[in-house]
């Protein structure tokens, strides 16, 4: 099916990077500069409108319509995004041939994704986090057509632009796995999936270091020309200064001196012994030479005392700062070893005499050309070179050697009319050939930064400065290979980024996660080169300097998806893309997502071993990678439900809606899976989440809805389907032999359920049979967990077969398939009976439905204890059975007692609280309730 596409010929023009003619916003130029120009100049009048947003970053006017190419990139608040939604819902009929009121309906995306993240793009900056444009892919192929609107409200270094840039290109869908015919149809294993072609983007970042690393990742680049002028830079600088990467190798049998070219100069920190008060240089006293690896303990080379670096007070030296006409305190660094090449082979020596006097020339040479001298803001990252090294500027994270040559270097790139392509090949090796740089010849070498951090290591690397960007030039031709698209991008905060209601198809974003990343820190600087600076008020982390913890952090995540939410047209899907091991900011994100009025239809786990996902059921699961997939209700069953309220219609309004959002099958190799979100469990707790996130009364109880269920619904291997579902299911089910289980890590009561469930279904078995096994699995629960007795668990949940009726169905099936002397044999027959007693089944909707009563009025009973238990008292519940707790909160929040779920909520240890997704739910929208 493999062909060229006509679809093509579909796509819009788009501006020229020639001196054609230019349209833009049905406006045409003599070329792309007078229409930079133009939209510059209405910049400039918009400024003090657009400094009332939220997110305005810092940086002098100038300087920010500089940076910025409108209307497609501004380095501040895009005004112009809704001139080009407009005019791109109209090119979906005269360009795509679309009807404005097609039907639109997916299901979640469930495919396996594993992509890596070599691609030459990828590797391009080394900007804090980027997801593979490949993987991407996947999921704008999956949920859009040609011509549809994306947003990415966090695009970071603006991947999704990427990856919808490429939707177009037959060789990278075809790298997928996919097939594409002669009309640009895409086939996903004889399925077809989608349409060859360009979609729209909008990228929003706070950062305008990620902004502009986006828009330049995202335009059309004459990559040759750019390549071409930047050796041309690189080569002028390094007949200036490649003198300053040199030192002399002597050659002891000819006693002949050479020049040679250095790789690297090693510098170390100087500490002060603690016994004789003498100077111990780290490299000499704590490394080893040959290895290069560092002990943990070390003796004083003067005293011989031993001691560790923790132990050690730093060396001090005093210096004059010409460009903060001040002196400022540094800790003392030596330098202690030189890399240097000799005929094609490397070599180290200790720095000599001349090696000094070269550095001292350096030292007393003026810098001529601009260089920032920000001073660096207090932060959590910044804390360490600030405090420990004396690093209160920017400028002090170069050497002297380094920091002229960048200047020279950025003052050409300045007058280059590529220069906006240029800055981002600058600012990629700023951090490598930093302070920031460890010297740790044991791992990959040269480059050694800690990731998502400004820590400065006891060794440094000062690298080549021309080698690194003589490297990282070579590799930007295959890096710019595809040509980008003139995406549109803002920079501001999310919670006020100016987008009509109702206008974007589809939400793919990665937002920040709690503490893991200080982007605006990490980011300071990049952007101090740039001139423009993260204004963070907005940004959405946990840091301790900010004064944001988890509930500032939950805010800000709420507002965001509030807006996502508004953005969306109804009945389309947002995935979020979710890294981080705490269930706390999960649980908070999971919150944010439906407080603003989303649908969670699948949470997956990306196993990054095997690149395929797992149905996630308890927030333990977050120490993998998440996708959280998501869909806005369409408006008549949110009116419907409001309309049926605190009647069981509203119940069924909202199953039938999401039911049908859920795919019917997932098969692979033969195998069937269980499609989680299809089970009575969980459809009952979606539910019940999306009516309280909404302010809508719960008016069934759990074993209400599961009787409800059975007969409304057809149930299949414990899931329910729609009437119009149920057929396709059945027909493919019949096909696969197997019926896979979930992979399930019990951590409480309501997985340790789970686990016996998929036990029991797949084998029916004694009690003695399944406790070994049982025994193993729990040996994670919660320290505040108390988990009932297997006993209990099998009673309050299962059925037992005593031999007074014919043996049950799921039994019989077992015992057919597993033992042949049985097979044809009636389901009375003495033999099969025997073989059936006491083993424990999964019951049938309609019975599990009487259980659920029984266990409920359990729990209710358990919970009304803790009450009678903390009455009158201010102490804590330590040790606790956490499904009594949901189960009280749920019947207390249905009776709008409100009061009591925060009283025991306040008695609960707040980390409980924060990392169980449902109690966290009761606890805080009954706060908003009392108004605390």
């Amino acid at each position: 099916m493999t062909g060229k596409s006509k679809q093509l010929s579909f796509d819009v023009e788009q501006p020229k990077t020639d001196n054609g003619p230019v349209v833009c916003l049905g406006m045409t130029f003599k070329n792309d500069d007078e229409r930079r120009e133009y939209f510059r100049d209405e910049l400039r009048k918009k400024l003090p409108e657009l400094k009332q947003i939220e997110g305005f970053p810092i940086g002098e006017d100038e300087d920010i319509i500089a940076l910025s190419d409108p209307p497609y990139y501004t380095a501040c608040p895009n005004p112009w995004i809704n001139d080009f939604i407009e005019e791109w819902e109209k090119e979906k009929v005269t360009k795509y041939d679309r009807d404005p009121n097609e039907e639109y309906h997916r299901e979640p995306f469930t495919a396996d994704v594993s992509e890596g993240k070599r691609e030459p793009i990828y590797n391009v900056h080394t900007y804090h986090t980027k997801v593979p444009y490949k993987a991407i892919m996947r999921y704008l192929l999956h949920y859009t057509k040609p011509g549809d609107i994306i947003l990415d409200g966090f695009s970071g270094s603006g991947m999704t632009g990427v990856a919808a840039s490429m939707c177009n290109d037959l060789k990278q869908i075809e790298a997928l796995g996919y097939n594409v015919d002669q009309e640009g149809k895409i086939y996903r294993d004889k399925q077809v999936i989608s349409q060859l072609g360009k979609r729209k983007v909008i990228l929003n970042d706070l950062s305008p270091m990620a902004t502009f690393l986006s828009r330049n990742l995202n335009y059309p680049v004459p990559i040759k020309q750019v390549i071409q002028e930047g050796e041309e830079i690189l080569n002028q600088t390094y007949e200036e200064f490649s003198w300053f990467f040199t030192t002399n190798h002597y050659n002891v049998e000819t006693n002949e001196k050479h020049t040679c070219k250095v790789n690297y100069f090693v510098w170390s920190d100087v500490f002060v012994c603690n016994s004789c008060s003498n100077e111990i240089v780290f490299y000499e006293a704590a490394t080893d030479k040959t290895t290069g690896k560092v002990k943990k303990t070390f003796n004083c080379p003067n005293c011989g005392v031993e001691t560790t670096k923790s132990n050690l007070e730093r060396a001090k030296v005093r210096v004059y700062d010409p460009n903060n006409n001040r002196t400022v305190s540094f800790s003392k660094q030596n330098l202690v070893l030189i890399n240097y090449k000799f005929n094609d082979k490397s070599y180290n020596k200790i720095p000599d005499e001349e090696d000094f006097n070269l550095l001292k020339k350096i030292e007393e040479m003026p810098v001529n050309d601009w260089f920032p001298t920000d001073e660096l803001p207090g932060g959590y990252n910044t804390k360490q070179p600030i405090t420990s090294h004396g690093l209160t500027n920017v400028h002090h994270f170069y050497t002297k050697r380094i920091l002229l040559i960048l200047a020279s270097l950025y003052n050409k790139i300045e007058k280059s009319k590529y220069a906006s392509i240029l800055k981002i090949w600058f600012t990629s090796q700023l951090i490598n050939i930093s302070k920031l740089n460890r010297y740790r010849p044991e791992v990959s070498f040269p480059y050694n930064p800690l990731n998502g951090t400004l820590y400065i290591g006891s060794q440094v690397s000062e690298s080549n400065v021309f080698d690194a960007y003589r490297n990282k030039l070579n590799r930007f031709e295959a890096a710019f290979e595809k040509q980008g698209d003139y995406t549109v991008i803002s920079s501001n905060s999310t919670t006020d980024l100016q987008i009509k209601e109702n206008s974007i198809d589809y939400i793919f974003t990665d937002p920040p996660f709690g503490a893991n990343i200080m982007y605006s820190e990490l980011s300071f600087i990049w952007e101090s080169w740039l001139k423009v600076h993260t204004n963070n008020e907005t940004e959405a982390i946990i840091n301790p300097v900010q004064q944001k913890g988890l509930r500032d952090y939950q805010r800000l995540m709420e507002e965001s998806f509030k807006f996502y939410y508004k953005v969306l047209k109804p009945g389309r899907w947002i995935t979020v893309e979710f890294s981080n091991s705490k269930a706390s900011i999960w649980n908070a994100i999971q919150d944010a997502i439906q407080k603003a009025g989303f649908v969670i239809a699948d949470v997956s786990a990306l196993d990054k071993k095997q690149g395929s996902f797992k149905a996630v059921t308890t927030t333990i699961a977050v120490k993998q990678d998440l996708v959280i997939t998501a869909y806005k209700p369409k408006n008549q069953n949110i009116e419907k439900m409001r309309q049926y309220q605190n009647t069981t219609e509203s119940v069924w309004t909202f199953v039938d809606q999401h039911l049908e959002q859920l795919p019917i099958f997932i098969g692979h190799k033969g195998e069937a899976k269980l499609i989680a979100e299809r089970t009575p469990r969980i459809l009952f707790d979606r539910m019940v989440a999306y009516f309280i996130q909404n302010g809508l009364p719960v008016p069934i109880s759990s074993a209400e809805f599961q009787a409800g269920l059975a007969q409304k619904y057809p149930i299949r291997d414990g899931m329910a389907f729609l009437d119009s579902q149920v057929a396709e299911y059945d027909k493919k089910r019949i096909l696969v032999k197997e019926f896979a289980q979930q992979s399930l890590f019990v951590s409480d009561e309501n997985s340790a359920i789970e686990w016996i469930r998929q036990q029991i279904y797949k084998k029916p078995q004694t009690r003695q049979e399944l406790h070994p096994d049982f025994m193993k699995e729990i040996q994670h629960i919660s320290k505040h967990e108390e988990l009932p007795e297997l006993d209990d668990l099998l009673e309050q949940n299962f059925l037992r077969y005593n031999g007074e009726e014919p043996v049950p169905n799921q039994i019989l099936t077992y015992l057919r398939r597993n033992y042949k002397d049985l097979r044809g044999l009636d389901p009375t027959d003495p033999k099969v009976i025997e073989k059936a007693m006491h083993r424990w089944y999964v019951p049938d909707p309609n019975k599990q439905s009487d259980l659920e009563k029984l266990r409920e009025k359990a729990l209710l009973r358990e919970f009304n204890q803790y009450k009678d238990e903390l009455e009158g008292n201010k102490k804590k519940l330590r040790t606790f059975r956490t499904e009594a707790i949901r189960a009280g909160f749920k019947n207390a929040y249905k009776e709008k007692d409100f009061e009591t779920i925060v009283k025991i909520g306040d008695r609960i240890p707040e980390k409980v609280i924060q990392e169980d997704d449902k109690l966290f739910m009761f606890y805080e929208n009954a706060k908003i309730r009392l108004g605390l």
